[in-house]
């Protein structure tokens, strides 16, 4: 993998911005876009959606920031700083979707605008806590969907979406083109929680071609914050002048490092980890 090119000291980064919910626990969320944006040697800016309150056995609660909050903060931070990329994650509810959706068309974030958008449609934790509201997910369909670059959903969030179970590859080129059609550029089928397949295998689709890219599956629990971490690292990508078929290459790649360098934290699960970089 060719890792992306560190700046100079004294030189301005790129800048990527995440919208998204804290990690208390530092395993996922704006933690984790963080933690691998500055790996891959881009300034993180951030919008803060919602504070969760959450360790590694799971989510306890969380408290919504106003919608127009969280617009002002991405508002202020593109206007003045400018960034190459976006992502969003977790949103909580229809307010700040349709909040995000109105200030990311008004300052050119989406796929009519400059900026890039990965859109990571966070429904619910790795322990199945709920993280947005149950009719939040028309907004997620209809408002913030047909704005995305590339969506990026786990397999439990696509059935949600789509109301398709995948369980092979023909489920899910039926999963992508779905999502496809709910108005993304491109929109991508990850493999991680496949059960009972020793790959991991994920689809990307724009509409027309499918591109697929497997690897071993790595044997760990430790796999907090996977999601946000692929997504991190292909908004990444993308700011740095990627297609979306090589920062998605470049995101499955980085994510599989990330995967063999996870940790043990607390009594559940740990996170995957980008500081592997540290040691190249």
């Amino acid at each position: 993998m060719e890792l992306l090119p560190l700046t100079p000291n004294g030189k301005t980064p790129v800048r990527v911005l995440t919208i998204a919910g804290t990690d208390s626990g530092g395993g996922a969320g704006i933690q984790a876009d963080s933690r691998t944006m500055a790996m891959c040697g881009v300034h993180a800016c951030v919008a803060v959606a919602a504070v969760t309150v959450q360790n590694t056995l799971g989510v306890s609660g969380f408290h919504e920031i106003p919608a127009h909050i969280v617009a002002d903060q991405v508002r202020t931070v593109v206007t003045d700083i400018g960034i190459g990329a976006a992502k969003t994650g977790m949103l909580a509810s229809t307010a700040i979707i349709e909040a995000v959706a109105g200030v990311c068309r008004e300052v050119g974030i989406g796929r009519d605008g400059d900026i890039p958008l990965v859109v990571d449609p966070v429904a619910a934790s790795m322990h199945g806590d709920p993280l947005l509201h149950a009719e939040a997910l028309d907004a997620v369909r209809y408002t913030l969907f047909p704005l995305a670059t590339v969506v990026t959903p786990n397999l439990d969030e696509v059935r949600l979406l789509t109301g398709i179970e995948v369980i092979d590859d023909r489920t899910a080129r039926q999963a992508a083109e779905a999502l496809h059609a709910l108005g993304p550029r491109w929109a991508i089928v990850k493999g991680g929680h496949l059960r009972g397949s020793a790959n991991s295998p994920d689809l990307l689709f724009d509409g027309e071609t499918f591109h697929e890219i497997t690897a071993s599956r790595i044997p760990t629990g430790n796999d907090h914050g996977g999601g946000d971490t692929m997504a991190a690292a292909l908004a990444c990508a993308l700011a740095h002048g990627y297609s979306v078929p090589d920062a998605f290459s470049f995101a499955k790649e980085w994510t599989r490092r990330c995967l063999e360098a996870a940790y043990d934290l607390g009594a559940g699960h740990g996170p995957v980890s980008p500081l592997w970089r540290l040691h190249e």
